[in-house]
């Protein structure tokens, strides 16, 4: 049998020796100073403790609005039926002063007992959402709570002061519903009838 021959390689490259793969060890860095450390650690400290006071200052902020949210939006169901309200207390006034005309004209009658329990129960479910009558008469004037329609003399009463209530008005929650309408007294003029003043002419 004959030799079979052997196929040698003709590659020009020749298979790289096993440790010419491997890269050369690079030189390690020199360990760095204590001092330059402690400053290192001193940085990342102060970066730590400038975002942590960052994340503080976020969550009360958070806190914060979160409170305000619910502040609001108990407001907001404090006061969404006002507008409702408002509608409604003209038909209360037609009927207190329906019933005042009733009882000075009839007295006391079945009928007006029933109108009477009505606007008993209207003032209740007024009273439940937080309404009620302000008590104007006899009281300073005050623009934030009243409305002058008119002034009246009066000799026996200080000045600036309600003498008649024209329409009542009404509180909501403590705030201001609707102004009463009120008459004010006032300072009787001093100037007399003949407009000579009251020391009247000298002789």
């Amino acid at each position: 049998m004959e030799p079979h021959d052997i196929p040698v390689s003709t590659s020009p490259e020749a298979p790289a020796a096993s440790g010419a793969s491997e890269a050369a060890p690079q030189a390690e860095a020199p360990p760095e100073s204590p001092e330059a450390l402690r400053e290192a650690l001193a940085a990342k400290t102060q970066e730590a403790e400038r975002l942590q006071g960052r994340l503080l200052r976020l969550h009360a902020e958070f806190e914060n609005y979160k409170k305000r949210m619910v502040r609001e939006k108990a407001e907001f169901l404090k006061f969404a039926h006002e507008g409702l309200i408002l509608e409604f207390l003209p038909i209360l006034d037609n009927l207190e002063r329906a019933l005042a005309s009733a009882r000075a004209e009839a007295g006391s009658t079945p009928l007006l007992e029933g109108l009477e329990m009505i606007a008993r129960l209207f003032r209740s479910v007024l009273e439940k959402a937080g309404v009620k009558p302000m008590e104007a008469r006899g009281q300073p004037f005050d623009p934030g709570y009243h409305q002058a329609v008119a002034q009246v003399e009066s000799s026996d009463q200080d000045a600036n002061l309600v003498v008649e209530e024209i329409q009542k008005g009404y509180l909501i929650e403590g705030r201001v519903l609707r102004p009463a309408m009120v008459k004010v007294s006032r300072a009787v003029s001093s100037v007399s009838g003949d407009g000579t003043g009251g020391g009247g002419a000298q002789a």
